[in-house]
């Protein structure tokens, strides 16, 4: 029986590859238009370098911290991302996966299981949402997710419907039919894995969105759903301070870019904002969140909790984003291709991989905790940051 353990996340990637239908693993590749956020993100973490110690090395090194009252084994969160198709466990597996091994859990409002299941898994879970129909129909999200027992809420509001790949986008079927699994059973059979995986369940895979309704109503499909977020008028920096209001805990704002948009999170009373631009997913040619971090970590770093996602594929990045001023990384794509490749224990093997190699860099830099890290630890190129809104 061939290891079922990989070594790094670019060999989970090329194992999620090899298992997924070609439909299934373009929708998580994705990128918007042209892919040039989606590379930059990745891309941009390789003209950062580290500046090691040879001796006087520590002995023990410390990766604990706290991310929005919770704490956390690493700096290392499960970021929010939509229905995951790519195993019947789906968000409850990685759930799983992130309470064995410590680190606090994101459920997106599209995902394929229902946040009370999700909570159940793990207790450090995040419920994410969009803004998606009245005020009427989030409050009553909100309330089920604080009757679910979520310990934070996280906003995601940087969405521009951006469509068109110039490499092509998957046919996603709005609903598993039997026309479909016929459409899509050439693709199936060449990965039987995959295949194989969904019969033993019993079951096709589900493309509805559980979370977007008060609890007990059907689910509305996933392009039933996100039909009514492109009709829901954007929200406002007074919906921003409502949402955060209604819930009345721990709060992140995520899609953050811009300076001055990161002082208005702060004004809003924002408990986190997370620097990202969705992945590569949202508005093509914005600048790799990297990129942008340290600009927005030195003007508002001492009045909220600062994170990072985009382009997370190793320990490394996971250092060089602390030395730039995040308290900690949100990751997505390196956990499904975990998922794919190995469901709970692939996730697992991510998050193992990415603490082991956190850990070695600290060692090989000379600090202790993750606390100490600083840009002095970095090779940073000239013109490497980006300042927008400033």
């Amino acid at each position: 029986m061939a290891n079922s353990w990989f070594e790094t996340v670019a060999i989970a990637q090329r194992r999620a590859k090899k298992r997924l239908p070609k439909s299934v693993y373009g929708a998580l590749v994705a990128g918007a238009e042209k892919g040039l956020t989606a590379a930059d993100n990745v891309d941009a973490f390789s003209e950062l370098g580290f500046a090691p110690h040879v001796a006087g090395l520590p002995a023990t090194r410390e990766m604990a911290t706290t991310v929005m009252g919770q704490p956390v084994s690493m700096p290392v969160l499960i970021s929010p991302t939509g229905v995951q198709a790519v195993h019947p466990d789906g968000e409850v597996a990685v759930a799983r996966a992130a309470a064995a091994r410590g680190v606090a859990m994101g459920l997106s409002s599209f995902a394929s299981k229902p946040v009370e299941e999700v909570v159940a898994a793990n207790p450090q879970t995040f419920f994410q949402l969009y803004w998606v129909g009245s005020r009427e129909d989030i409050a009553s999200r909100i309330a089920r997710a604080r009757d679910a027992g979520a310990v934070g809420l996280i906003a995601t509001l940087d969405w521009s419907f951006s469509f068109g790949r110039d490499w092509g986008s998957p046919r996603v079927p709005e609903k598993m039919t039997l026309r479909e699994m016929l459409r899509l059973a050439p693709e199936v059979v060449t990965r039987p894995g995959y295949g194989l995986a969904w019969a033993r369940t019993g079951r096709v895979p589900d493309l509805t969105v559980p979370n977007l309704t008060a609890g007990g109503g059907q689910a509305p499909t996933f392009f039933g759903a996100y039909g009514q977020w492109m009709g829901t008028p954007p929200p406002t920096w007074e919906d921003v301070a409502w949402l955060r209001s209604e819930w009345g805990g721990p709060f992140m704002l995520k899609g953050v870019t811009r300076i001055d948009d990161a002082k208005r999170a702060v004004d809003a009373g924002c408990t986190a904002i997370s620097v990202s631009n969705h992945g590569g997913n949202n508005l093509d040619g914005t600048p790799a969140t990297i990129r942008l971090l340290p600009d927005i970590a030195r003007a508002v770093g001492d009045q909220v909790e600062v994170l990072m996602d985009g382009g997370i594929r190793r320990g490394g990045d996971v250092a060089k984003a602390l030395a730039l001023g995040a308290r900690a990384v949100m990751i997505g794509r390196a956990y499904l291709w975990g998922l794919a490749a190995n469901g709970q224990a692939g996730v697992e093997n991510v998050l193992d991989l990415l603490r082991s190699s956190l850990d070695s860099c600290l060692l090989g830099l000379g600090r202790s905790s993750i606390a100490e890290l600083s840009p002095d630890d970095l090779v940073i190129p000239e013109g490497f940051t980006r300042r927008l809104g400033g």
